[in-house]
């Protein structure tokens, strides 16, 4: 094993540390239920709670151990501003800027939802606010950060700002990037401890989590769904599609508008005193612009540096990915070199063809789908929402729900497309950043 392995190296999520995905004693199936949600993760936990909330009884049907997806293998950052779509406001009508408005109030919305659950539930999961960094790859792509300041904080309060080349150490002690951009309102969290506390949540309430109980068959008739899972048979008046980047051929139509991208991630070795907080002064999380882009932040004790990337295309073994990813952590950050990871472990996400997340009904199934990187907030408000929308108390609707979910005629849900199109990106990436623009 290669000299920056830790000796207690895992190749597992660093998260896993304070919560493991456990199914050694799974919930019992029911045999009926007013509404079945396939997917037991943010999405799931949350449409459960809130129809709870409004008297009706839901049971969660997850393929395996209950958080075992991206919901605690995420990076934990709490903020949805990255999955906005740029195909609204496009033509600069006053009805698209104001449905365009709706949308950053909505995605804003999303943020608050999980501040106020964490509050609610009592959740111990490291919430902090310390905003975000968005680092400019390029001098062409810094040169494109002032319009995109002024867009957000003309569509929504989230308090963007432009951080000029000579004040980014400011931000990042790092010579790396070419100026960057903050957005103040989003926030971090330990995302595996926050799923476990939505998990518990549930649990208060008496709503069968069912693990190891993945769905094989679904069929209408006569109003009601009939379920199939691994563990047996079930009924339910309503069903709720929420497997986002786990989206698979039980529903084809549905499938067919995800494609399916692995992020991977390390997380460094305890390091002395400070060194994390001189890395990233004011604690943010920080992406970069480029296309195949990377991604770090302070762990919650800020010991440690964690540090991602979509460096493959495809799912790959954590020791593959974990030299590529330090070898990008290193460039940026050359302190850190000889420094050793303890961690590295892959997941799966969900982007959708038009970059927007989506939730609705389609063939009498309703779905919850596409976080597009943003999955924290997004999934727990479009799972809320899709709750009410069920129970008849959506209020105003919510703009995620406007019965667009593109996909293209060739697709059918195999990304074999993908890998060709990462190289694209790195191609595009690599001539930005030697054109001196």
């Amino acid at each position: 094993m290669q000299s920056f392995f830790h000796p207690a190296f895992k190749p597992k999520p660093y998260w896993w540390e304070a919560y493991e995905p456990d199914a050694a004693l799974p919930a019992d199936l029911p045999k009926t239920a007013r509404v079945a949600i396939v997917g037991g993760g943010y999405a799931g936990l949350a449409a459960a709670l809130e129809l709870s909330k409004l008297g009706l009884d839901a049971v969660v049907l997850e393929a395996k151990e209950p958080g075992y997806g991206a919901s605690t293998r995420n990076a934990g950052f709490v903020g949805s501003y990255s999955n906005l779509s740029q195909r609204y406001g496009k033509t600069g009508s006053h009805a698209d800027l104001a449905a365009e408005r709706r949308r950053h109030q909505d995605a804003i919305d999303s943020g608050r939802l999980v501040e106020d659950l964490i509050r609610e539930e009592k959740i111990d999961c490291h919430w902090s606010q310390p905003g975000h960094l968005i680092a400019a790859w390029s001098r062409r792509h810094y040169e494109g950060m002032p319009a995109k300041v002024a867009h957000l904080n003309a569509c929504g309060d989230w308090g963007a700002a432009l951080v000029p080349p000579e004040a980014m150490r400011g931000e990042l002690a790092t010579d790396f990037y070419c100026g960057g951009m903050t957005i103040a309102r989003p926030a971090l969290i330990h995302p595996a401890l926050y799923y476990r506390g939505l998990l518990r949540a549930c649990e208060r309430r008496g709503i069968p989590v069912c693990a190891m109980a993945p769905v094989c068959s679904l069929a209408r008739s006569g109003g009601k769904w009939s379920i199939g899972t691994g563990r047996g048979r079930l009924e339910a008046g309503d069903v709720v599609i929420a497997t986002n980047g786990y989206t698979g051929a039980l529903t084809p139509q549905l499938q067919r508008r995800l494609i399916p991208v692995g992020s991977f991630m390390i997380a460094t070795e305890e390091l002395p005193q400070g060194v994390v907080g001189g890395l990233i002064p004011k604690g943010r999380g920080v992406t970069d612009t480029r296309r195949v882009l990377t991604y770090c932040r302070p762990s919650p004790d800020g010991r440690r540096l964690l540090f991602g990337g979509r460096v493959r295309f495809s799912l790959s073994n954590p020791l593959e990915i974990a030299p590529l990813l330090y070898r990008l952590m290193i460039e940026r950050f050359s302190e850190l070199d000889g420094c050793r990871i303890t961690h590295a472990w892959t997941g799966t996400v969900a982007f959708t063809f038009d970059e927007a997340s989506h939730m609705g009904r389609m063939d009498g199934l309703y779905y919850a789908l596409g976080c597009n990187g943003a999955g924290v907030a997004m999934m727990t408000y479009l799972g809320t929402q899709t709750a009410r929308k069920i129970a008849g108390k959506a209020d105003d609707g919510c703009s995620f729900d406007d019965g667009r979910f593109p996909t293209h005629p060739f697709y059918r849900g195999n990304p074999w497309f993908v890998p060709i199109v990462g190289q694209y990106f790195r191609l595009r990436d690599w001539l930005d950043r030697i054109s001196g623009h």
